[in-house]
């Protein structure tokens, strides 16, 4: 809505309004004031409430990924924290003394901060909730089931070991020589958790345990393969996936990734398993002394023939922590041999063309056998009667009948498997072909169909034009008679 002002002398059509408002397209006294008096069009409440919901949702998954991403490289840290601990003690330092437990401070820190970040990556999750149902109350989101999956997944991230806060700086010459003896019946390679001995094997089993533990912060690999994934990311498969119902979990990311990159995927996947349960078996062996499988390369070499299923018998665990780590390396040995027996195949599979080519060619080759079987069946039947003809031996008729008998299983068994290739061909290369077929078939149908309706269509139109031609030229013609005889009516 505007409101115009105009001179009396003025006209009121003017050419254009400067910035003033002054009309100036004429030269005249003529002023034109044009002042707004309503602002300009905005959107509606509920269009502007979708574009900030839509900001703060992007918001908040660029959070996740970001939280995501610090809590794993925390996790690698303390695993990585721990490593050194274990490996460094006591060829280094021995335990008690100040560098285990700047080391133990430093694996605790980073288990706080991980806390932390998982505790924020939850609140941006229960965030995100929010704003996909509309601002709904937060404990909504907090049901039985994900509060009991936060537990556990604080509990999980919290282990660590903490045996070096219960050790006292140890410097007596007690100490001294229980090193010294150790130092001497340990191997070079070998060196045992960070925990006096006075504790007793308890507190060794315990923080034996506690640092093996500490390798189940992996979980946080999944989580950020899913949340960095180009499937998650993109709005194309996003928008497909919500059509046909389809949740992106991990389990869609991972069969995704080993349909397109299936060697990668399970090279890497073996690797880590390789060495993880390589230096957790080295770990469990160290407890006891002169133990081949306390070294790293003869772990390896247990850890890769019992992941192969071989197991030579030529090195075995001792200790009872061992034996489960061999365990489970056999169970997923068997599941990555049955995953790659699955990729090998599929990569030795021939696809729809090659198996079309294939068959072709197989189809030829037994039409063209059968065609000497049919012969040779021919042949034989002549031979046969030629010999009954002739009245020769019954020993030279047999052998013709064999012959002919023989020829005709030949025939057969060719027939059958013609028929056997043709039924298995159509099954996988022709009824896609087919289906191609009849679904052109149908389509030409259709639009036959609708010209021939457009042509019958047309030809009533013609034959209406044709009927009021017939009319009006008997009109013409009854006005011409008229004309020339005024007599006829």
């Amino acid at each position: 809505m505007e409101m115009t002002t105009s001179g009396s002398n003025g006209d009121s059509k003017g050419d254009y309004v400067n910035r003033d408002g002054l009309n100036g397209g004429n030269s005249g006294d003529t002023t034109e004031i044009t002042v707004p008096l309503s602002l300009p069009k905005r959107m509606t409440p509920v269009e502007g409430n979708n574009l900030y919901r839509l900001r703060d949702r992007k918001f908040v998954l660029e959070d996740k990924k970001r939280l995501c991403a610090w809590a794993l490289g925390v996790a690698l840290l303390g695993i990585l924290l721990m490593i050194c601990r274990a490996e460094m003690c006591p060829s280094v330092y021995h335990p008690g003394s100040s560098y285990s437990f700047i080391i133990s401070c430093s694996i605790s820190m980073s288990t706080a901060c991980l806390l932390v970040l998982i505790i924020a990556f939850h609140y941006k999750d229960i965030r995100l909730f929010i704003i996909d149902h509309h601002h709904v109350d937060w404990r909504i989101a907090m049901t039985g089931h994900k509060m009991l999956l936060i537990s556990l997944e604080l509990l999980v991230c919290a282990v660590h070991p903490v045996g070096t806060y219960w050790e006292v700086a140890l410097s007596t010459p007690e100490w001294r020589t229980q090193r010294l003896d150790a130092n001497t019946s340990l191997s070079p390679t070998a060196s045992v958790l960070c925990v006096s001995a006075r504790h007793g094997e308890r507190v060794a089993d315990a923080e034996l345990l506690l640092s093996l533990l500490m390798f189940l912060r992996l979980y946080l690999v999944h989580r950020a393969i899913l949340l960095h994934s180009k499937v998650l990311l993109s709005a194309s498969y996003r928008s497909i996936g919500s059509l046909n119902n389809i949740n992106f979990t991990f389990r869609f990311v991972l069969k995704v990734l080993m349909d397109k990159y299936p060697a990668r995927t399970l090279l890497a996947f073996i690797l880590l398993i390789w060495l993880v349960a390589s230096w957790m078996l080295t770990l469990c062996e160290r407890q006891k002394q002169q133990v081949k499988t306390g070294n790293m390369d003869t772990a390896l070499w247990l850890i890769a023939i019992t992941f192969l299923t071989v197991g030579y018998g030529d090195v075995s665990p001792e200790t009872s922590c061992g034996k489960g780590v061999c365990l489970l390396t056999g169970v997923m040995g068997v599941a990555c041999t049955a995953m790659l027996v699955a990729v090998v195949t599929k990569k030795l599979a021939l696809n729809k063309g090659e198996k079309h080519v294939h068959f072709f060619m197989l189809d030829i080759q037994i039409s063209k056998r059968i065609r000497h079987a049919a012969a040779n069946v021919l042949r034989e039947c002549w031979l046969r009667h030629r010999t009954n003809l002739c009245r020769r031996s019954n020993a030279e008729q047999r052998r013709h009948q064999r012959c002919l008998l023989e020829a005709i299983r030949v025939f057969r068994h060719l027939r059958l498997k013609q028929r056997k290739l043709r039924d298995y061909a159509s099954e996988m290369v022709d009824l896609p072909k087919m289906q191609m077929i009849m679904c052109d078939l149908s389509a030409n149908w259709n639009n036959s169909y609708r010209e021939l309706e457009q042509r019958i269509l047309s030809m009533e139109q013609k034959l209406d034009d044709l009927n009021q031609c017939f009319q009006q030229t008997s009109e013409l013609l009854s006005r011409a008679l008229c004309h020339r005889n005024p007599d006829i009516r």
